[in-house]
């Protein structure tokens, strides 16, 4: 217990792992229920939304379509992609610190 209260001993392995798993899940669910909270609370933003995507979608070509659904599911596997790169380096950080100090 000494050494969790001097700070020799980390909690931030433990941590970074469970940090991870929430914001993996977490944040795109939350940002796919702010988007619906927003597009609730202002009625203009609904109506604003659905005329730009009918109008999008008209002018696009099924191919192009097929693009932009690509490109949007591969954004977001970039994205999750990144996050896990993020908390890996962060990890390693404190791996290659221990093998230092001991």
């Amino acid at each position: 217990m000494n050494d969790f209260f001097a700070f020799r001993t980390f909690v931030s392995p433990w941590a970074l792992i469970v940090f991870y798993y929430l914001g993996a899940a977490v944040m795109p669910a939350a940002a796919w229920g702010a988007a619906l909270w927003f597009v609730r609370r202002y009625a203009g933003a609904a109506e604003a939304l659905e005329r730009g995507r009918k109008k999008v979608w008209d002018v696009l070509t099924p191919r192009q379509r097929a693009g932009l659904i690509f490109a949007a599911v591969f954004g977001f596997f970039m994205m999750e992609l990144f996050w896990r790169m993020m908390f890996e380096f962060l990890i390693a950080y404190l791996q290659i610190r221990d093998a230092l100090v001991g």
